[in-house]
């Protein structure tokens, strides 16, 4: 707090607001129950022995901007007084200068004396005593300032007269919470500071902390968060002297937690489990302070229950509205809890915030039950709403088995549709969770599996780590099973649903395609012409008509109804053909069929290539230019047609608003894909008021509004050639002549291409390269981390970025290459080849794999969106070792798939779907594609073997896994026997499909030579000896894995 006593040359006073301010109070003493008062006096002490939030300092600081100490102001029906110091009085003599307004009182100013003041408050006292009916006084009773000043001020009072003394601590509390615009401007800056530092510096040391797992105590870490404070760096620009917090910095952990503002730092450790901070700002006097709970590997009821107090804090908020009672506001929140969540009631903060402003917490509007206050435009509230020492089941530690959930945001009520939140720090269950790999189990299994080695035998220890491993993967897999089988409850009915008004939406917005004709009558026909008048071919290139004789009749058609042209020579002829679009066509232009109407399926022409005397050229010349104007004036016609079809699916966007100011968030040195141009430039993407803009070098502009992306991704580049600022649009915008959903603005960060003809060893530049790559990395995510940051602040987090799971991510082809599939919060993406993929998962009705078979080591996954009438989106060509994980990260999406072991016909699935919905789920919808409950004696048999498996004789093994190998040959049960026979242990265990497919097929070969050398040695002997060879040494080949099975 800045004081008076201090450098006073720095501050400057504010006349014109100090005058409305004034104003508006003189105002307010007329219509409220101020009136009561004939005059009201307010006395500061000096501020090295006073309470940091009081009235009397409030009040000055609301009209002079600062506290101004050892001063007494009386406000009387005609005049204002002010008794003062000479340094305050030299500050404050702007007010000296009275400009004439009726609506303000006469201001008076008073030289204090440093040692005797008896006379000034005489002179005072007799104002008072002429004020109205000179009787009541108004006083904040509460203020206690030690003071020789007010100690004195004080005992004049008492001594001249029987005063009246009314406390108006209340009213003054009215008036000062409503903000006008340069409060609520100060307000702003005010909680802008603090979501910011709660970001940048607290939520960071946090994570520092969590992720060193350093022991530190609540004491300290507050010191620490009080200090960084005073550091200008983190103060957006504001000085460190017009900076304070507005309280200790709160920190609870270890299963003690009150949810309260006056709440002392213990000396504990923090728990790094469920843990919450409160902190506050103090801009220029205006406070404003935000609470966040962060949890460390969050239970789902955890999450939950904090997800359930977000939206509590909403709806406290949304009820934030003018005139709305404070105590109306509570019930209705603690209703809703009642409602939702009856046993988290009793556990329910017991006031839901107050007022603040100049004053942190001003106790007269507070929001809890028995409040009276109303809200009024331009209030302030600190929203705090929570639930305390809820038990926790999964409870790792003693300290952990209770855990509070509190949340906190500065607010401002403002309209009828409910208070406007002013600190954006995010609060999200996603922002605020912290999940850490657990090591302690993996260790512990290690161990256990070198215990095994040592005591069994490595062969044992193995089969036991095989045993472990399987039932683990059954555990998980019947845990997804359970799962997907709540997902598949509702899907059918609510994809019924849903396609019934997809399909009537698709009937309105059918609409007939504009038929086009070649000329109005037949009197426009171009009769002028030579080759019109002599019935020959005519193209007629303004109409884009072909004119055709026809039985003597010169006959236009429109280009559009050519479906394709030929020419071809033969002999002495030339002939063309012409096939027309008709609608038994597949693509057909032509209207419906109509029983009065006939159509031209296609037309021949043939002419001579020989002159005849007298002519310059063969008649054939004729069909020749024909064919090739037709096809000249039929490929600008869909050049035109495609041109326009890219823009049918445009959406008019509104105009950006750019921003002039120089402070705008930016980023240079990008390029953009797809290219705006031919050539690849570089440019700058700077965010304006209501969008970005992306500028080349060359002039070329690309504008995105916010209100238009649907998904925006930032690709950092770790492990990665580029670091890329992606955005996936909702509707598409024209690049060129193409419309795009994608599009890309990112900068190379090392070489895509690597001189393999380097030593690597003996070149000292590429040591000092790599590093300088790392430097350059560092760097460059820090720039595009600070872009985007402050673009969120400026979207006030209506726009945020999503940032890719690697650790989630599989290889796939969702194009023509193979690339890494990523999954973000909200999609699956792959931002760094192009073309890009991005699937968003809430458009995604179920996920199906394809090709899961047991021999094969790649699958592949289809995407089924929602709006069926949108084509199926593919990933092919997965590893088959990524399947588990993919359906557990689907799981957790709670998205639907199913597997299957062939292929299928999407685009004829989705058309018998889209064409008859009803019989299709009255068929049972999308259980076709899950696999039959029962398949035949053989999985019986299977089922059981694996119930009864014993890893405790290995040789039994290897023989069930050979005699389970046989029955994929599809032989009969001799041939079965045979080949078990046949079979060795080794091959069974040691040798994978491929390896047994060549060596069958060598085998094959081998014995064919041998068959074919048997036969011709026999028919060397003479025919008698073919009738000795035995019937059953003739070769009997079959396909697939059964080659395994012929004898070495």
């Amino acid at each position: 707090i800045l004081l008076l006593n201090r450098k006073m040359a720095g501050m400057v006073f504010d006349d014109a607001c100090f005058r409305e301010r004034l104003k508006s109070l003189y105002n307010y003493w007329k219509k409220s129950d101020l009136k009561a008062c004939d005059s009201i006096a307010v006395a500061l002490g000096n501020n090295s022995d006073d309470e940091n939030y009081c009235k009397s300092k409030s009040v000055q600081i609301w009209l002079f901007g600062y506290e101004v100490t050892d001063t007494l102001t009386v406000f009387c029906q005609d005049k204002f007084i002010i008794l003062t110091s000479k340094k305050k009085f030299e500050f404050l003599k702007a007010l000296d200068n009275n400009v004439e307004d009726e609506n303000l009182p006469q201001i008076v100013m008073m030289l204090r004396d440093k040692t005797d003041n008896s006379a000034s408050f005489e002179k005072i006292l007799n104002f008072m005593r002429k004020s109205a009916n000179g009787r009541s006084i108004g006083m904040f009773i509460k203020d206690n300032f030690k003071s020789d000043f007010v100690n004195s001020w004080s005992t004049a009072l008492s001594n001249f007269g029987d005063f009246e003394k009314v406390d108006v601590t209340k009213d003054f509390a009215l008036l000062l919470t409503v903000k006008d615009e340069k409060g609520m401007d100060v307000m702003k800056k005010s909680s802008d500071l603090c979501s910011t530092f709660f970001t940048k510096v607290i939520k960071d040391q946090l994570i520092q902390l969590i992720d060193k797992d350093k022991k530190i105590k609540h004491s300290r870490f507050s010191e620490q968060i009080e200090s960084a404070t005073e550091d200008k760096k983190n103060l957006l620009g504001h000085e460190t002297g017009d900076v304070d917090t507005a309280f200790n910095p709160i920190i609870q952990s270890g299963g003690k937690y009150q949810l309260k503002f006056s709440v002392h730092n213990d000396e504990r450790p923090v728990d790094y489990g469920v843990m919450i901070i409160q902190f506050g700002i103090r801009l220029h006097s205006y406070c404003s302070a935000v609470v966040r709970t962060f949890m460390v590997n969050p239970t789902s009821e955890q999450t939950a229950n904090y997800e359930f107090c977000g939206e509590v804090l909403d709806l406290v908020i949304k009820y934030l509205v003018p005139d709305a009672s404070l105590a109306d506001v509570y019930n209705k929140a603690l209703k809703y809890v009642e409602t939702k969540k009856p046993n988290l009631a009793p556990k329910f903060i017991k006031n839901a915030g107050f007022a603040t402003g100049i004053e942190f917490r001003e106790s007269h509007l507070v929001i809890n039950p028995k409040s009276e206050a109303k809200v009024k435009k331009g209030m302030t509230f600190m929203v705090a709403v929570g639930f305390e020492n809820i038990s926790n089941r999964d409870a790792k530690s003693t300290e952990q088995q209770k855990y509070s959930i509190f949340l906190g945001d500065t607010v401002i009520a403002n309209s009828s549709e409910g208070a406007t939140i002013l600190t954006t720090a995010k609060r999200k269950a996603k922002n605020i969770s912290v999940h850490l790999k657990e090591d302690d189990e993996d260790d512990d299994e290690q161990e256990d599996n070198n215990q095994l080695d040592e005591v069994l035998g490595a062969r044992k220890a193995k089969m036991n780590v095989l045993q472990q491993s399987r039932r683990q993967d059954e555990t998980a897999e019947a845990k997804r099973r359970e799962r997907q089988q709540e997902i598949s409850r509702q899907l059918n009915e609510d994809a019924r649903r849903r396609l019934l008004a997809q399909k009537a939406d698709k009937k309105d917005d059918n609409v007939k395609r504009k038929v086009q004709s070649s000329y109005k009558n037949a009197g426009n026909l171009p009769y002028g012409d030579p080759e019109v008048r002599s019935l020959k071919l005519h193209v007629d290139r303004k109409t884009e008509s072909v004119i055709l004789p026809i039985q003597g009749i010169a006959t236009p058609f429109h280009i559009s109804t050519i479906k394709n042209i030929s020419s071809t020579v033969e002999g002495e002829y030339t002939y063309l053909r012409i096939n027309f679009f008709h609608p038994t066509a597949v693509l057909t232009n032509t209207p419906a069929e109509d029983n009065n109407k006939y159509f031209i399926k296609e037309i021949n022409y043939r002419a001579s290539n020989l002159k005849r005397a007298g002519e310059t050229m063969a008649p054939s010349s004729n069909i020749n230019n024909a064919f090739r104007m037709i096809k000249d004036v039929q490929k600008k016609y869909k050049a035109r047609e495609a041109e326009e079809k890219e823009k049918e699916g445009i959406v008019k966007q509104v105009d950006l608003v750019v921003n002039p100011s120089k402070g705008n968030p930016k980023l240079k040195d990008l390029y953009c894909r797809p290219n705006l141009s031919s050539k690849k430039l570089q440019g700058s993407l700077e965010a304006h008021t209501n969008g970005f803009r992306y500028t080349s070098l060359n002039g070329d502009k690309v504008d995105i509004l916010f209100n238009n992306i649907k998904l925006a991704i930032f690709q950092p580049c770790d492990k990665e050639m580029i670091i890329a600022i992606h955005f996936h649009l909702k509707n598409a915008i024209l690049i060129g002549k193409k419309k795009h959903y994608d599009i890309q603005f990112y900068t190379e960060v090392g070489e895509i291409t690597t001189d393999l003809g380097k030593n690597f060893m003996r070149d000292r530049d590429d040591l000092y390269e790599e590093q300088q790559e790392r430097v350059l990395r560092h760097k460059l995510k820090a720039a595009f981390k600070s872009f985007i940051d402050r673009v969120e602040q400026l979207t006030k987090n209506t726009l945020e970025f999503e940032v890719p799971f690697r650790e989630l991510g599989f290889f796939g082809v969702p194009h023509r290459s193979t690339c890494f599939l990523q999954p973000t919060s909200s999609a699956l993406c792959n931002v760094t080849e192009w073309p890009t993929f991005v699937v968003i998962l809430d458009e995604v009705e179920l996920v199906h794999f394809e090709r899961v078979q047991f021999q094969l080591k790649h699958f592949d996954m289809v995407f089924i969106f929602k709006d069926y009438y949108k084509k199926t989106a593919m990933v092919s060509s997965i590893p088959m070792t990524s399947i588990d994980a993919v359906k557990d990260w689907l799981n957790s999406c709670d998205i639907k798939y199913s597997e299957g072991l062939q292929s299928l016909n999407w685009t004829k699935i989705m058309k018998t779907i889209v064409d008859d919905p009803e019989g299709f789920f009255a068929d049972g919808g999308w259980a076709f594609l899950e696999p039959e409950e029962t398949q035949g004696e053989d999985d019986d048999d299977e089922s059981e073997e694996d119930e009864t498996f014993n890893v405790s004789d290995p040789e039994e093994l290897e023989d069930d896994e050979s005699s389970d190998d046989s029955e994929y040959s599809g032989e009969d049960e001799d041939d079965e026997s045979e080949g078990e026979g046949s079979l060795g242990s080794d091959e069974s265990s040691g040798k994978d499909w491929s390896d047994l497919e060549e060596e069958a097929v060598k085998d094959d070969r081998q014995k064919a030579r041998e068959e074919q050398e048997a036969a011709m040695r026999e028919s060397a002997r003479g025919p008698s000896s073919s009738k000795k060879r035995p019937h059953g040494s003739s070769h009997k080949s079959s396909g697939g894995p059964s080659h395994k099975k012929h004898k070495k």
